[in-house]
């Protein structure tokens, strides 16, 4: 029997992970499209080529489609949400660690970093519920 049927996902976490799934589709999507002005904007030098920013905005649309994934069927999807977790810290801890020895290009970054020190938080919650469910 697969767990998403045996273990009942509240949905408050599904809405979470559409919020989350959201967030990067349409983050990702936005600098995608419009990378170069954005980084213009916030006074960034840019890189040497376009495809840099679009490379890291592509990654950030997909990591928005497989939260997409995981509120359609959370319970079945826990392997996305570990991966989630590794992203989310990955960038805060970037973003905060360039920021500790002064060197983070634009405090534009640092409201980001929080919201996915935020996701990452709400990921671990959800993983250690969902594990208290399967153990049930």
């Amino acid at each position: 029997m697969s767990t998403s049927v045996s273990a009942p996902v509240p949905t408050t976490w599904r809405a979470f992970f559409l919020v989350a799934g959201l967030y990067d589709l349409l983050l990702g999507l936005a600098f995608l499209l419009a990378g170069e002005p954005i980084l213009s904007a916030i006074g960034m030098e840019l890189p040497p080529h376009i495809a840099y920013i679009q490379l890291a905005a592509v990654f950030v649309l997909v990591q928005g489609l497989s939260y997409l994934l995981v509120y359609l069927d959370p319970g079945s999807n826990l392997g996305i949400v570990r991966i989630g977790v590794a992203y989310k810290a990955g960038y805060s801890g970037l973003a905060f660690y360039y920021l500790a020895i002064g060197q983070l290009p634009s405090p534009f970054f640092i409201p980001w970093a929080i919201l996915d020190l935020g996701f990452m938080v709400g990921f671990l919650v959800f993983l250690r519920a969902a594990t208290s469910r399967r153990a049930a």
